[in-house]
């Protein structure tokens, strides 16, 4: 079993999760975050951590389309290792839904 982070992410960007996971298995996008399915440990503290509830047990049936995107993504992006402030707008940007299709970014974020 591994974690993922889902859409709820997308322009949220919250890096709470970041500062509490013991082995840094988080990626950093322009406007998300991922998890390394191969590097985390399926300790679980990242989840209760997350503002916007974005992470998510790859057991659960939302988490499928996630994976992927995930293991993809954290082999091309940075690796964030400390806590960060989070975008100016993401209180605006937290319950909306469809941002996947709105926001995603490709591009890497600037990592440690």
């Amino acid at each position: 079993m591994t974690y993922v982070v889902t859409e709820a992410c997308i322009k949220c960007k919250y890096t709470d999760c970041v500062e509490v996971c013991p082995v840094d298995c988080f990626y950093e996008g322009e406007n998300m975050l991922v998890i390394h399915p191969d590097e985390c440990i399926d300790c679980g503290v990242c989840e209760p951590e997350c503002p916007p509830e974005a992470i998510l047990p790859d057991t659960d049936p939302q988490a499928d389309t996630w994976l992927t995107l995930n293991k993809d993504f954290s082999e091309a992006w940075p690796n964030i290792t400390r806590k960060k402030d989070a975008p100016t707008d993401a209180d605006a940007h937290r319950d909306e839904e469809k941002k996947y299709d709105k926001y995603f970014s490709d591009k890497p974020g600037l990592g440690d």
